[in-house]
Formats: C-alpha cells, structure tokens, sequence
C-alpha cells in the first residue's frame, strides 16, 4: 500500500497507516482508536503508544468542530515553499478528538476567529496528491 501520494510533499512512500489514503479518497478524514484501551489518533496511528497494542480501528471524524488554536505560516518547510502563507489549526471534534490540519485559504484571515465552527474535508492536490483541510461550517 503506497502512502507516496499523501500532502504536498511525502516524505515516506509506504506505511501501516496507508488506509489512511482510501479513507480521504472515498471523502472522509479518518483517525484510529486503540481497541484494547481506547487512546485516540489524529494523525493515525497503527500501533498504540499507551498501551502498545495493535488492535487499532479507523474511525471517520464526523460533525462540525471548534477552532482552539491556528497559526498563520509565513516561512515553511523545504517542499512547502510554493504553498506560503497558509494557516495550521487545531480543531476539537465530538468526542474531545482533536485534529491538527490546514485552513482552507477560502477563509479570509479576518474571519479566523477561535471557537468558529469547521469540518474536515479531503482536498485534491495537484499531480494527483491528496490532503484534508478544515473548512468552515
């Protein structure tokens, strides 16, 4: 399973995470919840670092979240230089999950405000790569 076409830039082409991509292709953002003592991914992982098991499940993050935090970047990694400025945010969704991803840049800055309501949709990047990004609700 390819996890290369993930974000602007990849940095790992395989991973136990890989069905991550399916999820956004089929057009839900999805996370993993530790079978054996509940702990939360986001983004997921396939192996619990709490409890060390992997008896992990996908589940869709659903619903509208709140805005707790965003920074708007004016420098960026290597890879992401094209992409400036763009805004970073963490939303708290039902179920205390928090999810950290970009801001759509249809949002105006002036807009932004903490506590506003978003969702989480998938995103198509150009050569056929794939994200998510928090849209307002």
């Amino acid at each position: 399973m390819s996890f290369d076409k993930f974000g602007t830039v990849s940095f790992v082409s395989e991973t136990k995470a890989a069905d991550f991509i399916n999820h956004l292709e089929a057009g839900e953002v999805a996370i993993t919840r530790c079978n054996n003592c509940g702990t939360v991914y986001s983004p997921p992982k396939m192996d619990c670092s709490n409890c060390h098991s992997s008896d992990m499940e996908w589940l869709g993050v659903k619903g509208k979240g709140r805005l707790i935090s965003y920074s708007t970047l004016h420098f960026a990694p290597s890879g992401f230089e094209d992409d400036l400025p763009y805004t970073v945010a963490l939303a708290e969704f039902e179920e205390g999950i928090r999810v950290f991803g970009r801001l759509s840049k249809d949002i105006p800055q002036d807009e932004i405000k903490i506590d506003m309501e978003l969702k989480l949709a998938p995103v198509m990047l150009p050569g056929d790569r794939i994200s998510y990004q928090f849209e307002k609700a």
